[in-house]
């Protein structure tokens, strides 16, 4: 996480696959959409393929699985932060999802704070794979004010020094 970060609000999550991450996303991203909050997944790795696995499998009614779909589950950043900056000239609330190894959320941070100047319509959402980061959970953890679990966004029991 960039400590300079200037959108309003920092959650992160933690994913074992692409379907793990899909899973824990999919109710939260239901419920954004349904609050007309545009979605922008930011992905090291295509999950176009693991999306539509998961969505033919799981028992959504076509409207709503055409809405999941309708978001770009590709791994095409340029094009999405294009999309990002169009979302704020129009004043849109955001939640963007940074998908992938520690390294790649660190860049796209960087490049989401040269992007974006100061902007309190998004929320950003950090998605680290536990296989790389191992034992480092808590300190990651603790960069954090939140955690999204299945169950939604949690407060981090972390004691921050400030």
């Amino acid at each position: 996480m960039n400590k300079n970060q200037k959108t309003k609000e920092k959650i992160c999550t933690f994913f074992a696959s692409d379907y793990h991450f899909e899973m824990i996303s999919l109710p939260y991203i239901d419920k954004n959409l349904e609050e007309n909050k545009e979605i922008v997944i930011l992905t090291e790795n295509n999950l176009e393929e693991t999306i539509n696995t998961l969505l033919e499998r799981m028992n959504f009614k076509e409207e709503k699985r055409n809405k999941f779909l309708s978001i770009d589950w590709k791994n095409n950043d340029l094009e999405k932060f294009k999309c990002i900056k169009e979302n704020l000239k129009k004043n849109k609330e955001m939640i963007i999802f940074i998908k992938g190894k520690e390294n790649y959320i660190h860049n796209i941070n960087g490049n989401i704070d040269k992007w974006i100047n100061n902007s309190d319509k998004i929320k950003l959402i950090d998605c680290y794979d536990i296989e790389e980061i191992g034992s480092n959970i808590d300190k990651i953890i603790c960069q954090y004010q939140k955690i999204l679990n299945t169950s939604g966004e949690k407060e981090t029991d972390c004691i921050r020094k400030m």
